[in-house]
């Protein structure tokens, strides 16, 4: 007895120490942090492309409590570096197992900027290993690239790989009962095929080419004085991998040396500089009579409601909530002081009335209070990501941003069968008509009840093209026929008539500024929609833990930590509360 006591009682200490104690010296913690201020000597900027950086800040629980750099808070700083005198050069750590192209297009594009400036920028790296192209695209354009001796060069060509389960499926006797319009709206094939469909094989294919065309193009560029042209190029990286020796003699790196070397030389540059991380970097306050553009940030899935995690569910806030977002552009759109909105989008898609709802607040705050709204879309802005950007005034894309797949698809997952396998009957009860349980039973679609899910996801494809045809001024008949759920890159969809210009989240402030009637020469203020969160309200978020978080914790704990897997998993979760999707397939670059 009174061991269980002792137990009961270091039990009950410890969940006073996480409840309590914990959150009193977090609270103490970020409060105890000095806001950082503008340098006031010489500075050499550093950063860590090895780090996975959410696309834009998070604004719930721990993440929010310290400050997290994000992407676009990388552009945005190294955009002011670029004009700040006090910054000499940046120093990049690259990251040795992929950067996704589309970021290490803007990375590429921050460096050049620095460099019209006269800031150095050198890069190091201890190999590129695996990951596609981009990680070495995002530093080929540094005045020197640092390989560490011993390391390794790999950059041999592109990859996509996609997860088929209909094999796992039809052995636990699980029918993917999904529809999807139309044949390029490759995102149940997933669930529905064991390999690559005619269709979905050309779409990839093509996608994966032009990913890595553009990424030889670039690199091709950067490295000139040492490459004749792309060709030559494409031949060297396509033999690779080579060793750091191999690699320095070819002209795909600089020098060798330690990532000590590569500091000490950028300090020789700059002597009097001090290195800082760019996470404590604070530009110059814009004077505040300065024009204002509105921030606004749109990453993850496409769901409905209000956007908030918790400490059971980390990822919850990199959602797109559309009462959240669509709040936020009304909240800019009324706000007299600020002249336009620029509206980062990062989602592969997902609800179709959520998307529906956000691309509502955007018309609503264009046609009443006479705003320009501008898209910049980053890594994908894909299927409902395409449908939240379509109305607005100018898209923005990468030219390696994965955007388009205008389509839907819809369904449920049929269990009964497998059920039946280990001893468990599904038998039910419908009252009134014969699509009482369309989307709820365990048992396949009747032939009646899939003719009528296809001609609900028919009315939702007809209302997406017919809209996206009006936002890009062309002939329904002429946007099906680059819609029908193919995926593109933001080369191909310029080509197509699916955004406007080609360029990053600078290009679109820019855009979004002669919109607006401001002088190109004018700083702006960005005035970021997203409220932040005092402590205690991200400790309240952090705790909050509800049935759903439970099982999605249950549902985190049986995955491996493989991007595709969860990502699979979230759109079976999303199926479950709304059966039609605007979702595009799940793309991971090697």
């Amino acid at each position: 007895m009174k061991t269980l006591l002792l137990s009961f009682a270091g039990g009950f200490l410890a969940l006073i120490l996480f409840f309590i104690a914990l959150p009193i010296f977090i609270l103490t913690l970020v409060s105890g942090n000095a806001s950082d201020v503008a340098p006031k000597g010489a500075v050499i900027l550093e950063i860590d492309m090895r780090y996975e950086y959410p696309d834009q800040k998070p604004t719930d629980g721990l993440a929010s409590l310290f400050g997290q750099t994000s992407f676009v808070d990388i552009l945005t700083k190294l955009d002011r570096a670029a004009t700040d005198d006090h910054v000499k050069g940046v120093v990049l750590r690259a990251s040795e197992m992929g950067f996704g192209s589309s970021r290490a297009e803007e990375i590429r594009s921050a460096i050049k900027k620095l460099q019209a400036n006269d800031k150095f920028v050198l890069a190091h790296s201890q190999g590129f290993f695996v990951g596609g192209p981009a990680a070495y695209r995002a530093i080929s354009a540094s005045d020197e690239i640092w390989l560490q001796a011993g390391s390794d060069l790999s950059i041999p060509g592109f990859s996509l790989e996609t997860l088929f389960l209909k094999g796992l499926f039809d052995n636990l006797g699980i029918s993917a009962e999904i529809e999807a319009f139309h044949e390029f709206k490759n995102s149940p094939n997933v669930y529905k095929e064991t390999d690559f469909t005619e269709s979905h094989a050309k779409a990839m294919r093509e996608l994966a080419e032009g990913l890595w065309q553009v990424s030889l193009i670039d690199i091709a560029n950067d490295r000139a004085d040492k490459m004749a042209d792309n060709a030559i190029l494409r031949d060297v990286l396509e033999n690779s991998p080579y060793s750091s020796d191999q690699a320095l003699d070819l002209g795909l790196v600089d020098k060798l040396g330690w990532p000590e070397d590569l500091v000490r030389h950028a300090m020789g540059l700059a002597p009097n500089a001090e290195l800082i991380d760019i996470a404590q970097y604070t530009p110059k306050k814009i004077a505040d009579k300065a024009p204002k553009i509105a921030l606004i940030g749109g990453e993850g899935g496409i769901m409905p409601g209000s956007s908030g995690g918790d400490i059971f569910n980390p990822n919850a806030e990199q959602i797109i909530a559309s009462d959240t977002v669509s709040s936020q552009i009304y909240d800019a759109g009324k706000d007299e002081s600020i002249k336009a909105i620029v509206f980062r989008v990062d989602s592969g898609g997902g609800s179709p009335t959520a998307s529906d709802q956000i691309w509502n607040a955007i018309e609503y705050v264009q046609n009443t209070y006479n705003k320009p709204v501008v898209i910049s879309m980053g890594s994908v802005a894909a299927s409902g990501g395409y449908y939240i950007s379509m109305g607005a005034d100018k898209i923005y894309a990468n030219r390696a941003t994965i955007t388009g797949s205008i389509g839907v698809y819809g369904g449920k997952f049929a269990l009964a069968e497998g059920l039946r396998k280990i001893g468990v009957n599904p038998s039910r009860i419908d009252v009134g008509g014969p699509y009482a349980s369309i989307y709820t039973s365990t048992e396949r679609l009747s032939e009646q009840q899939r003719a009528t899910m296809r001609a609900s996801l028919a009315r939702t494809y007809d209302r997406f093209t017919r809209l996206a045809a009006d936002g890009r001024g062309m002939s329904q008949e002429a946007l099906h026929e680059i819609a029908k759920g193919r995926v593109w890159t933001g080369v191909a969809a310029k080509e197509n008539g699916l955004v406007d210009e080609l360029g990053g989240l600078i290009d679109a402030i820019e855009g979004a500024k002669q919109l607006a009637g401001i002088d190109a020469d004018k700083q702006v203020n960005l005035v970021s929609m997203t409220p932040e969160q005092d402590p205690v309200q991200a400790i309240g978020s952090m705790l909050g833990a509800s049935a759903q978080s439970m099982h999605t914790l249950n549902q985190l704990s049986q995955i491996m930590g493989d991007e595709r897997i969860q990502a699979t998993i979230m759109q079976i979760q999303a199926m479950e509360t709304q059966p039609n999707q605007m979702a595009a397939p799940v793309i991971k670059e090697y």
